[in-house]
C-alpha cells in the first residue's frame, strides 16, 4: 500500500508532508508568524464553533456542488494561491491544478508560483490569477492583461502585505526569500534526499533552479536571485483607486483578499469588486489578528448580497466547510489543507485531500440535515 492510502485525514497528509520535505520548506507553509497567535486564533474559533445534529431528515441524496460565480464547482471551494507548491513538488501547482480541474472546483495560481500562467492555464477547469502589486505598478498591469489573454477567470488582488511578514523561523531555517544556501539549509535538504531527488534535482536538470516564472520579466530571476526583488515587490503605496484601474483592465470577476473589516468590505464592492476574502493571511502577517470567522457575520452583514463573500484561514475537516458557510460565507478558500495533500502526493495527494473534505462534508451536512449547500445557515450552529 502506498502512503497515501494511510492517510484518512488532513492531519495524515500533513504528518507525510513534514517526514518528506525539508524542515525550511514544511514550516514555510505550516507555520505563521512571529508567536503563532494569529494562526492560532484560527484554528481555535473553528475548534470552539459547535454544530446542531439536526434528526429524522431524508438525506439519501446529498449534493456537495454550489454555485461560484454563476457556474456550478462540485464542492463550495477554490483552492487558494499557495506560492509554495513548486517547492513541495516537482511543478506542484501543475499538479494541484490538475486535482482542482478534475475535482470540478477553480484553482488560483499565486503570484510567486514557479509555473507559467499558460501552463497551467492548458490543463482547463477554472483557472484564477492572484496579483500582489508591484511598486512599479505598470508591470502589475502588464501580468494582469497576461492572465487575461491566457483565459484566466477571476483575479485575486491580495491586499494585507504591508511592509511583510515576520516570520522568524524562516530566518533561523535559512529559507529566506531570495534563497541563499547555507550550511544549514544544505544539511536540512541533504536529510530528505526523497525530496532531493524528485524536486530539486528535477528542476535542476530540466533548467536551473526554479524562478518565479510570473513575475515581470525584468525580476524573473531564480529562488536564488536578486534580494532586490521582494521589495520591489511589496507596492506600499496603494489606494482604492487602484481598485478601480484594476476595475478597468480586467474583464472577469475581481476579488480583494485581505479584508478584515466591514467599511474596507463596502469599499471594496462600491469600487467594483465581485467578491471579497475575509483573511487574514493564514495567520502569517499580522500576529495578533483575529480569526476570519470572528469579522465574517460583520462582513456579510455590510456586503448585504452585492457581491460574494469567501473566507480562507484555517480549513482542516469537512465540518469546517460547514460552519463557515453557516457563519455567512458564499464559499470557501483552502490552501494548506490541499498544499499538504500536494506535498504528500503531487495530483494524487492533492486529489486525496479533495476527496477527504468532500467525504467529510458529506457527513457532516447529513448530521445537520442539510442536503444541499443552500441549506446550510446559521440554523445548525448552537449558540448555547
Amino acid at each position: 500500500m502506498g502512503r497515501l492510502d494511510h492517510c484518512y485525514n488532513i492531519a495524515d497528509l500533513r504528518e507525510v508532508a513534514r517526514k518528506r520535505l525539508p524542515k525550511g520548506v514544511f514550516q514555510y507553509l505550516d507555520l505563521g508568524t512571529e508567536d503563532m497567535v494569529s494562526l492560532e486564533n484560527n484554528r481555535r474559533f473553528l475548534r470552539e464553533t459547535k454544530l446542531l445534529n439536526k434528526v429524522l431528515v431524508d438525506v439519501s441524496k446529498i449534493d456537495t456542488s454550489t454555485q461560484i460565480f454563476g457556474a456550478r464547482a462540485s464542492l463550495p471551494f477554490a483552492i487558494a494561491p499557495t506560492g509554495i507548491a513548486g517547492l513541495t513538488w516537482h511543478e506542484g501547482e501543475l499538479e494541484l491544478a490538475k486535482a482542482a480541474a478534475a475535482a470540478g472546483v477553480p484553482f488560483t495560481l499565486a503570484t510567486g508560483s514557479n509555473t507559467a500562467m499558460e501552463k497551467i492555464a492548458e490543463i482547463g477547469g477554472r483557472p484564477w490569477f492572484q496579483l500582489y502589486m508591484w511598486r512599479e505598478k505598470q508591470l502589475s498591469y502588464e501580468l494582469v492583461k497576461r492572465a487575461h489573454a491566457a483565459g484566466f477567470e477571476a483575479l485575486i488582488w491580495t491586499v494585507d502585505i504591508g511592509l511583510g511578514a515576520n516570520r522568524e523561523h524562516n530566518k533561523r531555517n535559512g529559507f529566506n526569500t531570495p534563497y541563499k544556501a547555507n550550511l544549514k539549509s544544505a544539511v536540512d535538504m541533504a536529510l530528505h534526499p526523497e525530496w532531493m531527488l524528485t524536486v530539486m534535482a528535477r528542476y535542476l536538470l530540466g533548467g536551473g533552479m526554479p524562478r518565479h516564472e510570473n513575475y515581470p520579466p525584468l525580476y524573473r530571476d531564480k529562488m536564488t536571485g536578486k534580494a532586490s526583488q521582494a521589495k520591489a515587490l511589496r507596492a506600499d503605496s496603494v489606494s482604492w483607486d487602484d481598485v478601480n484601474r484594476l476595475r478597468d483592465i480586467w474583464p472577469g470577476k475581481l476579488i480583494i483578499k485581505g479584508i478584515m473589516r466591514p467599511e474596507d468590505a463596502s469599499k471594496a464592492v462600491e469600487h467594483g469588486a465581485d467578491g471579497v476574502v475575509v483573511s487574514n493571511h493564514g495567520g502569517r502577517n499580522l500576529d495578533s489578528a483575529p480569526s476570519t470567522l470572528d469579522v465574517l457575520p460583520g462582513i456579510v452583514k455590510a456586503v448585504d448580497g452585492k457581491a460574494s463573500v469567501i473566507v480562507d484561514s484555517g480549513v482542516r475537516r469537512g465540518g469546517d466547510l460547514v460552519k463557515c458557510l453557516a457563519l455567512g460565507a458564499d464559499f470557501v478558500l483552502t490552501g494548506r489543507a490541499t498544499l499538504y495533500g500536494t506535498a504528500a502526493g503531487g495530483e494524487a495527494g492533492a486529489a486525496k485531500a479533495m476527496a477527504i473534505l468532500k467525504d467529510e462534508l458529506r457527513r457532516t451536512m447529513a448530521y445537520v440535515g442539510c442536503p444541499t449547500i443552500g441549506e446550510i445557515n446559521g440554523d445548525v450552529l448552537w449558540k448555547g
